[in-house]
Order: structure tokens, then sequence, then C-alpha cells
């Protein structure tokens, strides 16, 4: 019977696409973080009192009452997220002014306490319904900063924390992300907390375990280091997090953008950065969002570059998402569509091949669970994309398969027309996926060396378009 179920486990790595020479390169990421890493793009909205006060960060000693939204509508929210494209949304359940959007038994500045609905409005279960309804992932934010509860800068204030998080996930997950802000400042009796991080994090992995978790160094993700969405063109998936703590003890800014390439912890990176200069709402910034382009280029410099890209859409006093960000968002829409539509590898006008062997299947078959390897011997190997005719791009996306580690750490891809080399373009790391344009050219051959891996190099994924010259990255 061993033998039978050997025999059957041998079989199913061979279609899978495993072999002996791509065992898995450690570290490696959970189920939960290779689901979560497929989830390229979503929505962080940020809303609460500081919507209705013009400020940022709330002082704390705002009145309930200031939080009394018109029109909210979080399907509305939903609809355009869906239309947008992305895969999920994020809300700001408490910011740092500790006004929660939920009625919670562990605060009195809460929606419970203002006069919106009487005091019965609940955005957390609006969200969280709405986001059911549409097929959209929920997650939330939750800062330990608070600037209004009374036992903040004491431990009983740890224990408010806990049950705010038990709270939030009992009765509105679950969620696919869980977001933790470093922040931490004074509170109303003028003391900073010191955050009991390690009962944090057992709290959420004994009630949320396939919950990821985000903070400067995870454990699940990581912050990329600034706010502008922009991943390192060299990001590893890799952190190293010894010695270090959240928020103003948190790994430099370079790091945190390229990630360590023999990290011990396998934590992604995470590029948050808001559609208008600031995070919540704000009338005199309507003139101010985004252009669709702008977003593209940010989207070419997070997940082209490997990483997640989360994207702050905040709702205004009606508590909706106002005009002028849905018509940014559907631009941004647009422009993905028609841009990565179709690649021109398909369609029997070009043929891949590693050596003598034909590799299109694998390559272009959009499964994450089939690859080619290039072997041990890999920098004698190459990729060679061949074309039937003259054949016009400028934008190249590679992947790798992370199930199997993260390997690439640096390659080559020279555009050829005949015999006459037209580019060579030098790269570091894949990643999730590598999205590289470049000034547009007219070849009959792609060859794609890998020159320097962890481990025999395996790619899983190759595409090629021809995008607008206008959006080719500068």
């Amino acid at each position: 019977m061993k033998k039978i179920v050997w025999i059957l486990c041998i079989q199913f790595l061979a279609i899978a696409g495993y072999s002996q020479s791509s065992a898995a390169a450690g570290p490696l990421p959970s189920a939960a973080q290779l689901k979560w890493q497929d989830n390229n793009f979503y929505l962080f909205v940020h809303f609460g009192p500081n919507t209705f006060t013009d400020l940022e960060w709330g002082k704390g000693s705002e009145k309930e009452e200031v939080f009394n939204p018109t029109a909210l509508d979080c399907r509305q929210w939903c609809r355009i997220a869906k239309a947008a494209g992305a895969k999920g949304i994020i809300l700001t359940a408490k910011h740092h002014d500790g006004f929660c959007l939920w009625p919670s038994a562990y605060s009195k500045h809460t929606v419970a306490q203002s006069n919106w609905r009487n005091g019965k409005g609940d955005v957390l279960k609006e969200l969280s319904r709405a986001c059911k309804e549409a097929g959209l992932s929920f997650g939330v934010y939750l800062s330990p900063w608070d600037r209004n509860h009374p036992a903040y800068g004491t431990p009983e204030y740890n224990d408010v924390f806990v049950n705010m998080m038990k709270e939030v996930v009992s009765a509105y997950g679950p969620f696919f992300e869980f977001w933790w802000d470093g922040a931490n400042g004074e509170g109303p009796n003028g003391k900073k907390q010191v955050y009991d991080w390690r009962r944090f994090e057992s709290t959420m992995r004994s009630i949320a375990p396939n919950t990821i978790l985000f903070s400067d160094i995870g454990p699940d993700i990581r912050w990329v280091g600034n706010e502008s969405g922009f991943a390192g063109k060299t990001n590893w998936n890799l952190l190293d997090t010894a010695g270090f703590t959240r928020g103003a003890g948190a790994p430099p800014a370079d790091t945190l953008n390229q990630g360590n390439v023999n990290g011990a912890n396998w934590i992604p990176a995470e590029c948050d950065v808001s559609i208008r200069p600031g995070w919540f709402y704000h009338a005199s910034e309507d003139a101010k969002v985004k252009t669709p382009g702008t977003l593209f280029e940010i989207y070419l410099k997070s997940v082209g570059r490997g990483a997640n890209f989360l994207l702050n859409v905040p709702a205004d006093r009606r508590g909706l998402i106002s005009a002028y960000d849905s018509a940014a968002l559907m631009g941004f829409a647009a422009l993905r569509t028609k841009s990565f539509h179709s690649s021109l590898l398909k369609g029997g006008d070009a043929s891949i091949q590693l050596g003598k062997k034909n590799v299109k299947p694998e390559l272009t078959d959009g499964k994450e669970n089939t690859w080619s390897s290039l072997g041990k011997d890999y920098k004698n190997e190459f990729l060679d994309i061949r074309f039937n005719k003259i054949t016009e791009l400028n934008c190249i996306r590679l992947k790798e398969p992370l199930q199997n580690g993260q390997r690439v750490a640096s390659f080559t891809i020279e555009l050829l027309n005949g015999n006459k080399l037209l580019s060579s373009l030098e790269q570091t790391t894949i990643g999730h996926q590598r999205i590289l344009t470049f000034p547009t050219q007219s070849v009959t051959q792609i060859r794609i060396k890998i020159t320097k891996a962890k481990a025999d190099p395996l790619i899983s994924g190759i595409a090629a378009y021809k995008i607008d010259s206008d959006l080719v990255e500068k």
C-alpha cells in the first residue's frame, strides 16, 4: 500500500511541475501569504472624525457628534472597488484619535455615542456585509495609539486593545488582512503606551490564524518604507526582524524597501499610498486627485516589482467615494485592461524554448503550479522567445513560482532583430511578478538569461505587451 501511495505522489509532483532540481529553497511563504499576494491590488478607506474636521491626525478630544455622514453607502464603495479591479477593502476602524467605527464595548468614543443614525450605526457591519455581497475581501486597520482612551499609557490599555481585536474579529471577520500602525504618541494623560506586541500577535494567531498581519516587521507582510507606493527595483520577500521593533525601532527605510537577500523570514512588501495628498477626505484636495496615468506608474513600481498595492481612497462627508476619486479609478482600470488584455506570446505567433525544448505551455498557461527550471547550470542556459514576424513591444512580465521560494537575484533580457542586438536590460529580482517597460522595439526574438540565483531558477510565467508609450516607466 505504501508503495502505491509513493508512486501516486511521484506522479502528482511530476504533473505539478516539480522535479528533483526544483526542490524548495527557503524561507517559504505560507498558503495564506501566497493567497494574499495574488490579491495584488486593493483599496484603503480612511474615514472617521478627521473627515469632518479636516485633520489628518485627530486630537482625540473631538466630540462624538462630529461624526455624522449624511448618506453612508458601503455598497457604493464596493461597486467602485469592483469596477476598479480591486480585490478588497481595508477600513480604518480606529485611527489615532481613538474613535471606533463600530459600537465597541471597550470605549466611550464610538459611533454609539454619536448622533449618526441615533447612535445605532455600525460602519464595520455595513462594510462587512457589502464586501460579502460583492465578493470582495475585507480587512481592518486598528491603530494601537489612542488619544482618547483614559487607560492609554497604563498596562490596562493592552487589555483594552486585545479585547477590541477580539471584538472586531468575532463580529465582523474573517479578515484577509489586519493592519497595525506602529505610531505611538501620548494619550489624554500625557503618557505613551508600552505596547504588548507579543500578546497582540499571539491573540491574533489564536483567533484569526488565516488573517495576514501587517506592520513594519510583519509577522506576515511589511511596510515598504515609504508612502509613495514604490517598492525597490530590487525587492526580496525576505526580511530579518531580530533586534527590530514596530514603529520607531523598525528597520531602515531602504531595508524595508528592498528586503534582505538572505532574510530569515518570508515577509513580502505592501505599498500604501493615497489617491490624494492626504489620507482623509478634504474638499480642498478634489482637484489634486492622482491621474490614471500616475496610478498606472505606481502600479508598475509596486505590483510590477513583486509587491502588493494598497491604494487609499477616502470616503467623503456623505460617506461616499467622491466622483473625482471614482473617475480616476475608472481611468486607471481602463489603462490596465487595455495594456494587459492579451499577451503577444499567445495565439501561435511565438514559440518559447529552453535550449531545444519547447516550453511554451508551461510559461503561458497562467498557472502558478507549472514552471520551467533552468537547472543548476542555468548560467549556460537561456529562454528564447522567437516570433513568427517582426513584432513591436515595450513591456515584458515575468513570474516566479513562490511556493518554491524566491530564487532569482539577477537576470538579463536581450531584445534582438535577427542577429542584431537592439538592447540589453539588466535587472535584479523577479518574485511574484516583474513588469518591465522600455522604449518600443521591433523584435524577432527575446532572450532571457538568469545571471545569478540562490538555487536553480524557476520561471512560471512570461508575457509580452505593447502598451501606450506614455505609460512606459520613466
